[in-house]
């Protein structure tokens, strides 16, 4: 069948199986970002001197951690609650961040507001001592506040203190929390002693979709986004000249910023295999910290070195100027759904020579069907004259075999940058657009705008010049709507609005593209005729 198939044909059917390839690695084996060949080098440099550290050369930091907690969380009590007119915080006994919630409702989910601190496992600002002597008294030994209560309403920012008095050390935590949502924090302990400070583990929230990379992400100073995936971590990975590291999901991060460059940051791996991050310090420490949503506005006007936690894994290249267009669109409009589709308007306007080009190329291929398969025939027994007979044919006809796939190799990292943007823009969650669609984050659930996608591509694909000479593929592609209507169901609204636009433009297109076609060529027929007649 595949030998009978046009170099067109064989590219459209390499694109849809791309297309669903893609979809189902993802969902299996979500990307990750490479680390260059330096930066291995120093990891690996760096892990084997960790791995001679005091009270963790077994290498179970992270399965220590996550055991402890689980016996420790039911006698960490409330101790500190920050509220602000953006979200709840709250502090336990145990001198660690035990919640955040937002206030807003665009977060809720099943009209509950979102918990973005792991209830399991380690949490923000977590110490654990080297010497397990210290770290078992450290898990009994509550710690004392100097206020239960902080308010952030009309303040530019509020101090705690957190003291906890150990038989072998004084541990004094200094907290200043902002309305923005960040915090500074100082550590300071009365006498040296090494200890392991936490970023804590992103929570596991309903609704987010699989195919979204959950994890922990130190970013360098290099510029490299160092992604430790859930479920594949399998030992300890230190680093030091790091800017930032996240503890994140597909909306949601903790965040540690702003520390010295020579501080040693290690994640380890819990029983499940997940990253387990933390900091590694004797003496006094300082840095700045952030629990929220992606959002990049909020993110940038915090610190602009933040909005380096929204990673889009293979296609970031591409996909971060179109997320900053996308913001600007939105600034202008004031609706993501209507930003979504002026974006696709515009990324079409852009492609449109092109995309001109390809048709045209798609229909004089589809006038000369008739005549390569008298040539297949022809020479059915000697490829290499039939190809060149083919060729021949495109020469003398002025048609370029590849001018119709260049629009769609354009395409394809178009649509995967713009499919990474829409499944990790936290901006996109409790957006609205048209009177059905409340949340553009989640799928349509009157399933109203896959079913006009699906019917969209069937539409487009009946306008689209073919030149089919095997039954059966033409059968493939013409059930190609259905699939694809069937993958978007469960697909993000924005994604499924996104595309289908796309085929609407793709429609319009195509019907100005034969129009003119059929004009062109009936003035070339006319004029044939008429030099006949002459003749």
């Amino acid at each position: 069948m595949f030998e009978k198939m046009s170099p067109n044909q064989r590219l459209i059917l390499a694109v849809v199986l791309s297309f669903v390839f893609f979809i189902v690695y993802t969902a299996i084996f979500p990307p990750e970002m490479q680390e260059s060949a330096e930066q291995k080098v120093t990891v690996n440099e760096q892990t084997a001197a960790a791995a001679t550290t005091p009270a963790v050369a077994d290498g179970a930091v992270g399965h220590t951690v996550a055991a402890s907690e689980k016996v420790a969380n039911p006698d960490a009590t409330k101790l500190v609650t920050v509220e602000s007119s953006a979200f709840t915080l709250k502090i336990d006994t145990l001198g660690r961040i035990a919640s955040k919630v937002l206030k807003d409702k665009k977060y809720y989910v099943d009209d509950k507001p979102t918990e973005l601190v792991a209830q399991e496992g380690a949490q923000p600002l977590f110490i654990r001592f080297a010497d397990e002597a210290v770290n078992a008294e450290a898990l009994k030994v509550p710690y004392r506040a100097d206020a239960n209560t902080v308010s952030l309403e009309g303040a530019d920012a509020k101090r705690v203190t957190l003291t906890q008095t150990l038989p072998q050390v004084t541990v004094t935590k200094t907290l200043t929390f902002y309305p923005d949502g960040h915090y500074d924090i100082e550590v300071s302990l009365s006498k040296p002693m090494r200890y392991f400070l936490y970023v804590g583990q992103h929570a596991e929230h309903k609704g987010q979709m699989m195919m979204a990379v959950h994890g922990v992400m130190a970013y360098t100073a290099d510029g490299v986004s160092n992604i430790f995936e859930d479920g594949d971590v399998e030992g300890r990975t230190s680093l030091r000249d790091v800017k930032l590291l996240s503890a994140f999901d597909q909306y949601f991060a903790s965040i540690f910023y702003g520390f010295d460059a020579e501080l040693l940051v290690s994640v380890d791996r819990d029983r499940s295999d997940n990253p387990v991050a933390y900091l590694e310090a004797s003496d006094s420490l300082s840095f700045k910290g952030f629990i929220g949503p992606k959002d990049y506005r909020l993110l940038e006007s915090v610190d602009p070195l933040l909005v380096n936690v929204i990673e889009y894994g293979w296609f970031t290249w591409a996909a971060k100027p179109l997320f900053g267009f996308l913001l600007f669109l939105h600034g202008i409009f004031g609706n993501w759904g209507w930003a979504i589709v002026v974006l696709v308007i515009t990324i079409r306007l852009v492609l449109y020579p092109l995309t001109y080009k390809g048709m045209v190329s798609m229909q004089k291929m589809k006038d000369l069907a008739p005549k390569m398969k008298e040539l297949r025939e022809k020479y059915k027994g000697d490829p290499q004259r039939m190809n060149a007979a083919v060729m021949e044919l495109y020469k003398k006809n002025g048609v370029n075999p590849m001018g119709g796939c260049l629009p769609l190799l354009l395409q394809i990292p178009v649509f995967f940058a713009i499919y990474r943007v829409l499944l990790n823009a936290v901006e996109l969650q409790g957006a609205p657009w048209m009177f059905w669609i409340s949340d553009l984050s989640r799928m349509d659930p009157t399933y109203i705008l896959p079913i006009l996608m699906g019917a969209s591509m069937y539409f487009q694909q009946k306008m689209t010049p073919n030149n089919f000479t095997d039954p059966m593929q033409e059968k493939i592609f013409k059930y190609l709507p259905v699939v694809f209507t069937f993958f978007f169901v469960t697909f993000p609204s924005g994604l499924v609005l996104y595309w289908l636009t796309n085929n609407l433009l793709s429609i319009a297109q195509q019907y100005m593209v034969n129009k003119k076609y059929a004009q062109i060529k009936a003035a070339h027929q006319a004029q044939k005729e008429h030099s006949g007649d002459e003749a």
